[in-house]
């Protein structure tokens, strides 16, 4: 056995391994361990309850039904925590497979539960190991991953209400056999874990060992390669905020802009990477190659009245009056829209693209309501025209809001506001000549909340 992994394996021990986390651990109100009944959790398991009374810890072991040995496993898990003193929780769950596969699918079912039992300021521990970073790194590296997916997995970050933490991530497999043979630990095997058409069994039982057998110290070069990868990721992200900062950003109804006149006076290269951590910065998940490149090249070049948009599952990409809009989708089409509502404005009301409308009582402003029971609200079909308080004349809908500079993809979603079959207010953009409440006469001042388009 070379040095390294010699050094790794003395080093596990619940002192080296919690190190990093003591003070976290103990002020924690709540501490969950991802527990499989393999290996790795195992080990962690065990060390923590070396390190804190194993009633504060509570195992949580996921069902997935995927194999024929699952209720075996889930007994075993019972067993194993009823010896060292931890509660159990066991959750079943329904495994759906989609175009991610079937891996990813379980993975998502886990990460659901474990956010559904975190509370604010729980942690939860994961058994993830130095093989299994450098299995990631790998399998992202022929995927064509950046900065970001060569940075592997992070040893934290904010699940749900609370924290995971992966104490164990720089140490290797051998080092947990180790230990576990010494502390006479028993632990179940998956046998999926054989199947090699999926692509990190193969990397993990093909490659990995034929890696070893030419670089002993692969594992160490390649988790020096993952945390370089991860600096290049923090300081990317730190231009592109820095970069972001002289785009005169805003927040705009359902998401946010920057000025593209000074947008397309940045550095290829710093326009590509502000275009991949700008949705990251609001809480959605970082571009794609791919769709950087769509945006560069359609919504930088196209004509001032064109309307060219750039579409994720979650978000939109569009440019409107010289302006990059970033958009958050909620995934409602706009053929929802097609009906009529009505509101007696006393409380709030969600929309069928789920933005909001409510309305606040107020004297002398806003739409007269002194003679109105309730408003039926309408979406645009096409030919409605509206005189706006204070104009002289009527004028298409359509031109209206395009003069008021609504963007046009919120014209087609704008609430309309009827009362008797006459349009008297839209939105909270204007209300219509003759329905603005006068000096003390009681009105409403509408409020249209979009969250999302």
């Amino acid at each position: 056995m070379n040095r390294g992994a010699s050094k790794h394996r003395s080093a596990v021990t619940a002192a080296a391994v919690f190190v990093d986390w003591l003070e976290q651990l103990e002020a924690a109100p709540q501490i969950l361990v991802g527990f499989s009944g393999g290996l790795d959790s195992t080990v962690l398991l065990h060390l923590l309850c070396e390190l804190l009374p194993p009633e504060r810890i509570t195992a949580v072991h996921i069902h997935h039904g995927l194999s024929v040995n699952a209720d075996a496993w889930q007994q075993h898990a019972k067993a194993l925590c009823d010896s060292l003193g931890v509660p159990l929780t066991t959750e079943y769950v329904v495994v759906n497979e989609t175009g991610a596969g079937l891996e990813s699918a379980a993975r998502d079912a886990r990460y659901k539960v474990f956010e559904k039992y975190l509370i604010k300021g729980g942690l939860l521990l994961l058994g993830h190991h130095a093989d299994d970073q450098v299995e990631t790194v790998l399998f992202r590296l022929l995927r064509g991953s950046g900065a970001r997916g060569l940075s592997g997995i992070p040893r934290t970050r904010a699940v749900g209400a609370g924290r995971l933490i992966r104490p164990l991530l720089n140490r290797p497999k051998s080092s947990l056999q180790a230990y576990a043979d010494a502390a006479q630990l028993s632990w179940i095997e998956d046998e999926s874990n054989q199947q090699e058409q999926f692509d990190r069994n193969y990397l993990r039982n093909s490659v990995m060992p034929t890696l070893a057998r030419r670089w002993p110290d692969y594992v160490q070069g390649i988790m020096r390669s993952a945390e370089q990868s991860s600096q290049a990721d923090q300081l990317a992200d730190s231009v592109a905020r820095a970069d972001l900062a002289t785009l005169d950003p805003r927040p705009e109804q359902g998401g946010w802009s920057l000025d593209l006149t000074q947008f397309v006076e940045l550095e290829p290269l710093r326009q590509k990477n502000l275009l991949r951590y700008w949705p990251e910065i609001y809480g959605l998940s970082a571009l794609g190659q791919t769709l950087i490149d769509e945006a560069i090249s359609s919504l930088l070049t196209a004509r001032e009245d064109s309307e060219p948009k750039v579409v994720r599952a979650d978000l939109q990409l569009c440019r409107y009056r010289q302006r990059l809009y970033l958009l958050r989708l909620s995934g409602r089409p706009v053929a929802d829209l097609e009906l009529c509502l009505f509101w007696s404005a006393d409380e709030p009301l969600v929309l069928p693209d789920g933005n909001l409308l409510s309305a606040e009582p107020v004297l002398g402003a806003g739409l007269r309501s002194d003679s109105i029971e309730r408003l039926q609200v309408r979406f645009r079909r096409g030919g409605e025209r509206c005189q706006p308080a204070g104009r002289e004349h009527s004028n298409s809908l359509k031109k209206l809001l395009q003069e008021f500079g609504l963007e046009p993809w919120w014209r087609e979603r704008v609430p309309l506001f009827y009362v008797d079959e006459q349009l008297v207010a839209v939105g909270d953009l204007w209300v219509c000549e003759g329905w603005q409440a006068g000096p003390e006469i009681e009105g409403l001042k509408i409020t249209w909340q979009t969250n999302s388009l």
